[in-house]
């Protein structure tokens, strides 16, 4: 099974990052790992539309959802029916963006796996490509300012701070009233674990690891960022609050 995850994914993305490599040669190892990201990411961007667009269908249902659970509280059986039958009249498929999301996973874990393991300025010919010819020279300093072959405090910081941002766009405040007390407990404890704990996590993991991981990570979740803020001007007219 690992096997078959490289040969399908890990190894044609790293072969894709060196192809870039060759062909804007006048661009640092850091801008490649930055363009390359966009691409991967613009070419998942129609299921990520998709995934974003079917949890702000959910958000939508939360408040006729909770009339239900109110209506039916001592029937969870009769509850359960009604909620299905909800979701079949406004044509909403629960598990739409779970799926979404799940297809996307194999593809983000192999993008993540090449830059941790991608070994640059080492070029690891056994896994390229007949066709793909190796750079002469990779230049590992990023914008004449940081060495991704090193660890950068400075990168770890940006990539925790931008985590931040994408988790808090990604998860608004519920709508008071929307939830239950008990629900809504537990929903804003998860909301702030994940709002401040995970940035830390990241930090970390992008400073004791490389700065190419850093790189990636500020790539990524810049994007998610402008992908969420289009999403919602475009498909939910509603205030952005983080």
């Amino acid at each position: 099974m690992i096997s078959l995850f490289h040969s399908i994914i890990t190894t044609p993305f790293y072969n894709g990052l060196i192809l870039l490599m060759d062909f804007l040669p006048f661009f640092d190892a850091g801008m490649i790992i930055i363009i390359f990201t966009i691409i991967v990411k613009l070419l998942l961007l129609p299921l990520s539309i998709k995934a974003s667009k079917a949890q702000l269908q959910m958000k939508g249902t939360e408040k006729d959802l909770q009339v239900i659970k109110e209506k039916y509280k001592d029937n969870k059986d009769e509850q359960s029916k009604k909620t299905l039958e909800y979701y079949k009249e406004k044509n909403i498929n629960p598990f739409a963006g779970f799926f979404i999301l799940i297809l996307q996973l194999p593809i983000l874990i192999g993008l993540y796996q090449v830059f941790l393991k991608s070994g640059l300025p080492n070029i690891n010919t056994v896994i390229l490509y007949s066709f793909i010819p190796a750079p002469s020279a990779v230049n590992m300093v990023f914008l004449h300012f940081v060495s991704i072959s090193e660890k950068s405090l400075i990168l770890a910081v940006v990539a925790g701070i931008t985590t931040y941002f994408q988790i808090s766009l990604a998860n608004p405040k519920p709508a008071p009233g929307s939830e239950g007390p008990a629900q809504n407990e537990i929903a804003t404890a998860m909301a702030m674990q994940m709002k401040y704990f995970f940035p830390i996590i990241m930090t970390f993991i992008a400073y004791t690891i490389s700065s190419a991981i850093a790189l990636y990570l500020i790539t990524s979740n810049i994007f998610a960022i402008l992908q969420e803020i289009y999403i919602r001007k475009k498909y939910h007219k509603s205030t952005i609050v983080v």
